[in-house]
């Protein structure tokens, strides 16, 4: 019965990782048939709003009266760790606008280093061996992945700017996620969490779009965008982890790297060298000695 679980944990974390690492390549796709950032990003969290209200509704309904609810400290405290969700939406999406979503991509994954030494900063104590030598090979996977060291290749700056960027608020993220208002039902959370990105994103909107707002971006991707970034993932990770454990369920997570990869050489026609490929491998090995409990006994 415990082996069902943690396979029908690995199957869910798997899911979601993969439907998230999708999404990079629809925005590119959105940039080319002329719709911009913001419209791409607004029509994303109103429909992933509307969608979790609804499924926060059903859980209610359900449930009835079990359902713990979200106190005023709750609400303001996700919220609050909402912003740098939606900065890493918008961050994201700026990078994969000037440079390949397979290198945007890896540098969305300079989480795993940043991750450490937010842990060194926040607990005041050396990381362990195991993550230095973890957060060597993500560098050098790096370097590899995003073929910086190929002269004919002339990556934007910008996008490299933003994608370190959107690594640095998506590593935020996971740090409060999993620290904020844990009382509650993850519907909730992931509620009030996109309210508070909802306002990073609202402002961005308000201060860049100079152009009339497309509204044909809801039916045209905004549907697709909010499945797949903002509903579909964190339920399935949300009811996955648990399951997995967090070593285990990190590693399967790891799927949305060479998933949206493969999707942004498949459907976007983006040329990935085999050292690109190593580099790829390279990071997938790191988070793995990662979250690997080596020194545990049989």
């Amino acid at each position: 019965m415990l082996q069902n679980n943690v396979l029908k944990g690995v199957f869910l974390v798997a899911l979601g990782a993969t439907t998230y690492g999708m999404l990079a390549t629809f925005v590119k796709i959105a940039y080319s048939e002329g719709y911009t950032t913001a419209e791409v990003t607004t029509a994303q969290f109103i429909l992933g709003i509307i969608g979790i209200l609804l499924i926060n509704a059903f859980q209610k309904v359900k449930n009835k009266n079990n359902v713990v609810k979200a106190s005023t400290k709750n609400i303001v405290s996700l919220m609050t760790a909402g912003t740098s969700l939606g900065m890493t939406s918008l961050f994201y999406y700026l990078a994969v606008k000037y440079i390949p979503v397979s290198i945007g991509i890896v540098l969305l994954m300079q989480t795993v280093w940043m991750g450490v030494l937010l842990e060194m900063i926040l607990e005041k104590k050396l990381p362990s061996k195991q993550k230095v030598i973890a957060v060597f090979i993500v560098l050098i996977g790096t370097v590899l992945a995003t073929n910086i060291l190929n002269n004919e290749i002339n990556l934007d700056w910008r996008g490299l700017a933003w994608g370190i960027m959107a690594a640095a608020s998506f590593t935020t993220t996971m740090f409060t996620a999993n620290r904020v208002a844990t009382e509650i039902s993850s519907a909730q959370r992931s509620l009030y969490m996109l309210l508070g990105g909802a306002v990073i994103v609202f402002s961005f909107a308000f201060a860049t779009q100079v152009t009339p707002f497309n509204l044909e971006i809801f039916m045209k991707w905004g549907i697709v965008l909010s499945l797949f970034g903002t509903i579909i993932p964190p339920l399935l990770m949300n009811a996955g982890f648990p399951l997995t454990g967090i070593g285990l369920g990190s590693i399967v997570s790891a799927l949305e790297l060479p998933v949206s990869v493969m999707m942004a050489y498949v459907l976007l026609n983006e040329k990935v060298i085999f050292t690109q490929w190593v580099g790829i491998v390279l990071i997938i090995l790191a988070i793995i000695i990662m979250n690997v409990n080596f020194n545990r006994k049989k």
